[in-house]
């Protein structure tokens, strides 16, 4: 998990504006391309050149140059949505639900993109740069999240038209938006425009 501050996502409203989104971990920015159910008119993985753009905007550095099959387009999808229930389980403090749990820890089980220094003590990938095995290098995110300190700060943004996921990685813990830029703005102007009605109907 990376919380350096160059680490995020590009995002647009339905407006079309841009802001900045830090999910705070590999595995929620995955949540971000689409989901089961509601979610799925979020859906950006289609093709193997959506899941390698996906990649490229990712926390992971440098970005790995990927060989991406069809069949592991569905996997990934399949893997963030089966994320997607383990996720929202625990934010409700809810049991995980045994199927999801499953394909989670089956994808993470498998070989992963694996990491290696070069000469010039710079970082970069090794082995076969393949869908599958960045579907478990998230899975493995997902795992370290899960069971790891910020377990219990893994929320949902505050906004009743939001559903961004999150971990609050913050010194307080007390996080309530997706982004300051989009939803805490939202509040913030609502709160004032609620705050000049009373006033003047004071």
């Amino acid at each position: 998990m990376n919380s350096a501050a160059t680490t995020g996502l590009t995002l647009y409203s339905r407006t079309g504006a841009a802001y900045r989104f830090d999910p705070g971990a590999l595995c929620l920015e995955l949540l971000t391309t689409g989901g089961p159910g509601p979610y799925s008119r979020y859906e950006v993985l289609r093709e193997p050149a959506d899941l390698a753009a996906w990649a490229d905007r990712s926390r992971l550095t440098p970005t790995p140059v990927l060989e991406i099959s069809a069949d592991e387009v569905a996997a990934a999808r399949g893997l963030r949505d089966a994320l997607f229930g383990v996720v929202l389980a625990r934010t409700h403090g809810e049991p995980y639900p045994a199927g999801d749990l499953e394909a989670v820890n089956e994808a993470a089980a498998r070989p992963a993109l694996a990491p290696a220094v070069t000469a010039e003590g710079e970082r970069r990938w090794t082995g076969p740069l393949t869908g599958a095995r960045l579907a478990s290098t998230v899975a493995r995110d997902a795992v370290e999240l899960l069971t790891g300190p910020f377990a219990h700060r893994i929320r949902t943004c505050a906004s009743e038209n939001c559903h961004l996921v999150y971990v609050d990685t913050s010194r307080p813990g007390r996080r309530r938006w997706c982004s300051m830029e989009h939803c805490g703005n939202l509040h913030k102007v609502r709160a004032l425009r609620s705050r000049q009605t009373g006033a003047e109907g004071g």
